[in-house]
């Protein structure tokens, strides 16, 4: 597991770059920070360090009583996303709960950072789209079976199909990460 600090953010748009050879480069806006540290966790208290950070205020009246106590306790307004974040047991010293750190506070200029975030769902989709299997020819003797999945097992040994089998299913709506960016 990564012992890293991270940041949490949300997506404000796509905008466009040029670049010095005059290429234009789309680019994602990203707001990542300010975030509040709304607690700590401790080997001698939970069996493990952490710094768990909050992010987005959240309207009084949507928040429930554990948030509002956690909130007091952090100083601050309740927050929409609270993530933790695995940090080293001597790096817990150098914040403090309430504290609101931002990206200055975290990233050197240039430095590589990863980003991870929840693709976008795009529902129950066939193996044509989802994974990028070709269809069946549409000529003589083919009769609406043109976007099927074809034979998915074996039989008699080991009747049964296999784990990992590339079929239709729900396409996006998972996280991924992408890194060294």
């Amino acid at each position: 597991m990564a012992m890293r600090l991270g940041l949490l953010g949300k997506k404000i748009g796509m905008t466009q770059v040029f670049a010095d050879d005059g290429e234009r480069v789309p680019v994602t806006v990203i707001q990542a920070g300010p975030c509040v540290i709304v607690g700590k966790r401790t080997v001698d208290k939970d069996g493990y360090s952490a710094i768990v950070l909050g992010f987005g205020e959240k309207p009084l009246r949507l928040a429930n009583k554990a948030e509002l106590g956690q909130a007091k306790a952090a100083n601050s307004k309740p927050v929409r996303v609270i993530r933790e974040f695995r940090a080293p047991a001597a790096d817990l010293d150098k914040y403090t709960v309430g504290q609101v750190i931002g990206a200055a506070d975290l990233f050197a200029d240039g430095a590589a950072i990863d980003v991870e975030g929840q693709s976008k769902g795009k529902g129950y989709q066939g193996v044509i789209k989802r994974h990028n299997m070709e269809g069946m020819k549409a000529t003589h003797g083919t009769h609406e079976y043109f976007r099927h999945g074809g034979s998915i097992g074996c039989r008699l040994t080991p009747q049964r199909v296999h784990k990992g089998k590339r079929m239709a299913g729900q396409m996006g709506n998972e996280t991924v990460t992408v890194q060294n960016l």
